[in-house]
């Protein structure tokens, strides 16, 4: 399969808007703004309401939010009050209940870290479990969970790192540095496109993280 760069243009179906560091980067901003469905976790929801919209959907438990916004969003809050899942996977059955199957995550990432490495871990469980095509955008790029053998569109210098899940066999061509099957996930981290794609090979599950912007060059003076 291959996957093209993501840029202002990337449509997806629904977007879910976490309770992380609201978007910033003029890419992710843009994603947000011609979404054709927003789906917002719980505090996110009063942040994009706050910018000045409306979203089609808040999902959550509530429990960061007031019971006065609750009542005055009524129509449009959706709330789930079991906790096995996370506000983040409560929104992706909610979009998954609408039909919808190419999901953007944005907000994901920052503040709490614990938070931010279980929102990421769980895009391979979207792609295994729900079936879903899942793709979460940062202010510094974008994570894709994939399998098998994969092609993705890059440019030269762009700052790719992949983090393998269950691989005994993870192969790349057109990177700058030897991948292999990593046993630790700081291992793939920061390689480099050396052209306008790169390929991997692999017998299993594992995440593809790209960067918007290439690696600035040191100029030694």
């Amino acid at each position: 399969m291959n996957y093209p760069l993501i840029d202002e243009n990337f449509l997806p179906d629904a977007i879910i808007l976490c309770n992380g560091d609201y978007p910033t980067h003029p890419i992710a901003k843009a994603i947000l703004a011609h979404a054709r469905f927003i789906c917002c976790c719980d505090g996110a929801g009063m942040k994009f309401i706050d910018h000045g919209n409306i979203p089609n959907a808040i999902v959550g438990d509530g429990d960061s939010l007031p019971e006065s916004f609750k009542t005055k969003y009524k129509d449009i809050f959706h709330p789930v009050e079991e906790q096995e899942d996370n506000d983040q996977t409560k929104a992706t059955r909610y979009c998954m209940a609408q039909g919808y199957k190419n999901i953007c995550y944005l907000g994901s990432t920052g503040k709490r870290e614990d938070h931010t490495l279980g929102n990421i871990s769980l895009l391979t469980r979207y792609r295994k479990d729900f079936n879903l095509l899942v793709t979460m955008v940062t202010d510094y790029g974008y994570f894709i969970p994939v399998e098998g053998d994969c092609t993705f569109d890059t440019f030269v210098g762009q700052q790719i790192s992949i983090f393998n899940i269950n691989c005994t066999n993870l192969q790349g061509n057109g990177f700058r540095w030897k991948t292999y099957a990593y046993q630790s996930l700081w291992q793939g981290t920061l390689n480099e496109s050396t052209g306008n794609s790169v390929r991997m090979i692999g017998d299993g599950d594992y995440l593809i993280f790209r960067t918007f912007n290439a690696k600035l060059a040191i100029i030694k003076k």
